[in-house]
């Protein structure tokens, strides 16, 4: 299947009740907050551990993950990786033989008639002193991870990453890019002492619960049609990010994160001739509250989208919108969602099924 061709921005809402979205280490584990404002913070990388850990679930083989249930750096996940494509000597070459410049690349580096590839590969490893050795490591290497990641490493064709890796000068910068999201109103904290017993490994402590009372969260994010020829992303690993975007946030139901509902998810695509991007969806949302009020719910706000519909009408008419996605919680009460921009629906609840293992 072919990569992508066209650039998109996304914005993606969440209403957060009685929960802790993103807590911080760094302060008792409290939501991320710019208390200056009482602007609610929830990290990128929050997003993407629910993708990734969802994707796992669903039996997808992601590189940012855990070997024997224990954090390991990048170097030890490589190499991971690579072994098991090296030891299935029949799924290894038939890859060589798909791939010319890969098998040019192993014949470079590794000598005739060795036991087996992994054993060659080894081999070709320790003889990293050597100058030309070393080289035709690190090119084969780069081919080898690449295609390994075309293959069967959906994370880094959405999210890319950082090759901290001996022997591997390739990095792989994510077609799917996120912001921070940020809470669209100000938000209170609840005024608890509540005591929690935190499990350790070898024994337990007592700790503070934090959460908010409510909360609807926007995080915007892009899609980069050069990013994803480098990586490989295809039409369809992004509607599997759409969907794991979705159901990875209701699929993480542990006690901080309960009461995390996903609200809805727009998508702007653009023409394949269009290089750019509007930016950051989020400034064109106008939110209205009542002074004084306390915010407990969807209903307590109005999100108007109008300023946005008004853009994306702007653009569609310069010829550089394709179409735009949406999906909405079926249940969410569109009277407090106001002109929105008209939109293709699509069922990001509809079950993921792997294509890859």
């Amino acid at each position: 299947m072919a990569t992508i061709q066209q650039n998109s921005d996304f914005l993606f809402l969440f209403e957060a009740a009685m929960t802790n979205p993103n807590g911080d280490p760094d302060q008792e584990n409290k939501p991320r907050m710019d208390y200056e404002t009482s602007t609610l913070l929830v990290s990128d990388a929050r997003r993407k551990r629910d993708c990734r850990d969802f994707l796992k679930q669903k039996g997808f083989q992601i590189f940012v993950d855990t070997l024997a249930d224990k954090k390991v750096p990048v170097s030890q996940m490589f190499d991971h990786i690579c072994e098991q494509w090296l030891k299935n000597e029949e799924k290894f070459f038939n890859l060589l033989e798909q791939n010319p410049d890969i098998k040019s690349a192993w014949e470079q580096l590794v000598e005739a008639n060795q036991e087996s590839a992994f054993q060659s590969y080894q081999k070709a490893k320790s003889q990293t002193n050597d100058k030309k050795k070393k080289q035709a490591l690190t090119d084969f290497n780069n081919l080898f991870i690449t295609e390994i990641v075309k293959r069967s490493l959906i994370d880094i064709r959405l999210f890319g990453s950082a090759m901290a890796v001996e022997n591997v000068s390739r990095t792989f910068v994510g077609p799917v890019q996120m912001a921070w999201g940020y809470s669209l109103h100000p938000i209170e904290l609840v005024k608890s002492n509540t005591i929690t017993s935190i499990m350790n490994e070898e024994n337990s402590t007592f700790g503070k619960k934090y959460k908010v009372h409510y909360a609807v969260v926007a995080h915007y994010g892009t899609v980069n049609k050069y990013s994803a020829a480098k990586t490989g992303m295809t039409s369809q690993d992004l509607e599997i990010f759409r969907k794991a975007l979705v159901q990875g946030m209701m699929t993480n139901q542990t006690d901080s994160k309960q009461g995390q509902t996903p609200l809805c998810y727009l998508e702007v695509v653009y023409k394949t001739s269009f290089d750019g991007y509007l930016g950051d969806l989020r400034r064109f949302l106008r939110v209205q509250t009542e002074e004084n009020r306390p915010i407990r719910k969807l209903s307590d706000i109005c999100i108007d989208f109008e300023e946005l519909t008004n853009v994306i009408e702007s653009m569609k008419q310069s010829g550089y919108v394709d179409r735009v996605i949406g999906w909405f919680h079926p249940f969410a009460d569109r009277r407090y969602l106001i002109h929105l921009p008209n939109h293709e629906t699509v069922d990001l609840w509809e079950q993921l099924t792997p294509t890859e293992v």
